[in-house]
């Protein structure tokens, strides 16, 4: 997966897996592999383990009350990510930056790849571009990538769906 100048891949990837978070190492791998990423070595439980493990942390950032609690949780796991970037062009896809060695395990490569591309998000678009749904019953995590960055829902049907909620509040007859 190439980090791209916002670091929206890498963020998504999170949001994904931390929303439905994989059952299995396989199940992991494979939503990793549709993200984008090249796995260079076998995913293991170990992978799996690490991984969740590192999403409990980001969800915190996620959850943070204020902007410099969620940069000091963002910094926290860029310390304890064991990454230098460096240029890459593994499996032919281009010339690209990558924050750890190569044929490292996958949950490594998340371990990386997952705070600085939070961080490249943050710095980016907005501290305010990672947050959870507006409907209050959903919980769903995501990030905003768009223009304005007013994005207060998770997707269209959260979005109609408060839409109506208000709207039927609106034209409530009082009693």
């Amino acid at each position: 997966m190439h980090l791209n100048p916002y670091g929206a891949d890498a963020v998504k990837l999170a949001a994904d897996l931390a929303n439905r978070r994989p059952a299995t190492a396989e199940e992991l791998a494979d939503r990793c592999r549709a993200a984008g990423l090249v796995l260079e070595r076998p995913v293991t439980p170990r992978d799996l383990d690490q991984t969740l493990a590192l999403l409990d942390e980001w969800v915190k950032i996620v959850d943070a009350a204020a902007e410099p609690e969620r940069a000091e949780r963002v910094n926290r796991l860029l310390a304890a990510a064991v990454a230098y970037p460096r240029l890459t062009d593994h499996a032919g896809s281009g010339w690209h930056l990558h924050y750890r060695d190569d044929l490292q395990p996958l949950g490594v490569v998340l371990s990386a790849l997952i705070p600085v591309g939070t961080a490249l998000h943050l710095t980016g678009r907005g501290m305010h571009r990672l947050r959870r749904c507006a409907v209050r019953e959903c919980t769903t995590i995501f990030a905003d990538t768009t223009r304005l960055g007013r994005q207060r829902y998770c997707s269209h049907r959260c979005a109609n769906r408060d839409a109506v909620r208000r709207h039927r509040a609106r034209t409530a007859p009082t009693p």
